[in-house]
């Protein structure tokens, strides 16, 4: 396969791939949110020239699915990474109204890109699923079956086990590349590296790319499904609240028996109030207070009188006196009551 001719044509499409990988580390690496408006711009600065890029770059058609990646030049690797570059900056849009699209489109440009991968041979992987239903068909009869209903499926563990493993493997061929990566930039940056070291340069950056691609897939699957739930939600009409008619009140036997005998249920209904009915027994005189109160009044005159006739030295009322007192010293409390003793 021919390199890239010489002419207008290199350098613009070197500049807009140079120009759109730098604007996605500039915002990788900011400090600033990525919904600000400065990082936004960015975002779609670098969305512009890359899209530009791998328009031209289907144009000139550098890529075919009937090469090795021994064919490919040296100076043309680095333009797998576009469609990769492409949909880690789509995934930096932030606008809600068009999250789902926004997604869709980076998993379809990180699936293109591994499969150029696949295509040349680059890397050791199996292509990732973009199924995001994950629907499940029950097993056993149909509705109208009478036996037991199907249980549901079990997670396949040596699948887990083995995509957990892949997993792992993924994640250290990631770090190897990252640590060459760094030893060999700076050789590269300096212009020093040789053809064979540049394409190694360029390969590790491919299959580093390779890791990350996987990993946002299986990312954008699941963002995906909820967004396509979420999306189903909102279309949905909304159901009216259920409603249905007022019960008639009732009572239970047990309380229905209960409250003719103690509560509202009782045949009789009352005539007066309880403040009526105390009015008229108070005029009557027969409460217990009324009595109590007549009583010790007696008591006191009688105490009053017997005082004052003492104070005038009544010759009955002091003999009486004493002769209480003279009783008293020979007779001690209670001596007389001999009712209550066994």
């Amino acid at each position: 396969m021919a390199g890239v001719e010489e002419g207008a044509e290199t350098p613009r499409l070197s500049e807009l791939l140079d120009g759109g990988r730098k604007l996605l580390d500039e915002v990788e690496n900011t400090t600033e949110p990525c919904n600000s408006n400065a990082v936004q711009v960015k975002v779609k600065r670098g969305i512009k020239q890359l899209q530009e890029a791998l328009n031209m770059l289907e144009q000139l058609q550098l890529f075919s699915r009937n090469e090795d990646v021994d064919e490919v030049a040296t100076t043309d690797l680095k333009y797998l990474l576009m469609p990769a570059l492409l949909a880690m900056l789509t995934l930096k849009q932030t606008n809600p109204a068009q999250r789902l699209e926004h997604v869709q489109k980076a998993q379809e440009l990180f699936l293109a890109f591994l499969r150029r991968c696949k295509d040349y041979g680059i890397g050791s992987f199996s292509m990732p699923s973009d199924n995001t239903e994950a629907e499940t068909t029950p097993t056993g009869e149909g509705p109208d079956c009478t036996g037991p209903s199907p249980r549901p499926q079990q997670p396949d563990l040596i699948t887990m086990a083995r995509e957990r493993q892949a997993k792992i493997e993924r994640y250290k061929q990631r770090k190897d590349a990252e640590s060459k990566l760094a030893e060999l930039r700076v050789t590269v940056d300096e212009g020093l590296a040789d053809d064979e070291t540049l394409r190694e340069f360029y390969l590790l950056q491919v299959n580093r790319w390779i890791s990350v691609a996987i990993e946002e897939i299986s990312s954008i699957n699941q963002e995906i499904s909820i967004l396509k739930r979420m999306e189903g939600f909102k279309q949905t009409p909304a159901q009216p609240p259920f409603s249905r008619p007022p019960m008639k009140p009732f009572i239970l036997t047990k309380d229905a028996v209960q409250a003719k005998v103690f509560g509202a249920g009782y045949p009789s209904l009352p005539t007066m109030t309880v403040d009526d009915w105390y009015d008229q027994h108070r005029r009557k005189g027969c409460f217990p207070d009324q009595g109590i109160h007549q009583s010790t009044a007696d008591v006191d005159a009688e105490a009053r009188e017997k005082e004052r006739r003492e104070e005038e030295d009544d010759e009955e009322a002091l003999q009486k006196a004493r002769d209480w007192d003279n009783w008293k010293d020979t007779h001690r409390r209670g001596f007389g009551n001999r009712k209550n003793m066994g």
